[in-house]
């Protein structure tokens, strides 16, 4: 299976995080308003890289549009990676950028590569987030290592780019331990 064809489950049910509800060592990864590259840059002592699975317009999940806004056949710039410490896959991350976003000063999301793109949302003073909701799920079939596989932490926040929203989810992957 290609990650083209992987998603993060469309039909989590998302909460608005309630801190006792997560185990106390996810806490801090799940519910930091910071930048989740820039904290496991640290944890991987700089061993770190972003791996790109697949980026390109295209259609959007259901639940992705709804957080989004967007109508039911827009496409979007649709962005998977694998961010990687110590060459172990820690986090997959999949962020929707929709047209109106690309069409502004931002275009250059379009191009960029494997530089995170965390780095670039907390550089920027006109970048605000939302709120961080949290769910467990599965990983995509694609990084699965055993059939048995457990649930994984996922989170999820919009970014509000020039007062358009930009959506990531970041699931931390089995090889990852807080």
């Amino acid at each position: 299976m290609t990650a083209t064809s992987a998603k993060i489950d469309p039909r989590p049910r998302w909460q608005a995080h309630a801190p006792l509800t997560i185990p106390l060592p996810w806490r801090p990864w799940l519910l930091d308003q910071g930048s989740l590259t820039a904290r496991l840059v640290a944890a991987s002592g700089g061993n770190f890289r972003v791996e790109v699975l697949a980026q390109a317009l295209r259609q959007p999940s259901r639940e992705e549009r709804t957080a989004l806004g967007l109508p039911e056949r827009q496409v979007a710039l649709v962005r998977e990676v694998l961010l990687r410490g110590h060459g172990e896959p820690w986090v997959y991350a999949r962020s929707v950028v929709p047209l109106a976003v690309l069409r502004g000063r931002y275009g250059f999301l379009r191009r960029l590569g494997t530089k995170p793109l965390g780095a670039l949302l907390f550089r920027d003073a006109g970048i605000r987030r939302g709120a961080i909701a949290v769910t467990q799920r599965r990983p995509p079939r694609f990084l699965l290592t055993a059939a048995d596989e457990p649930l994984s932490w996922v989170r999820r926040s919009l970014f509000f780019v020039d007062q358009q929203p930009l959506l990531v989810a970041e699931m931390f992957l089995p090889g990852f331990r807080p």
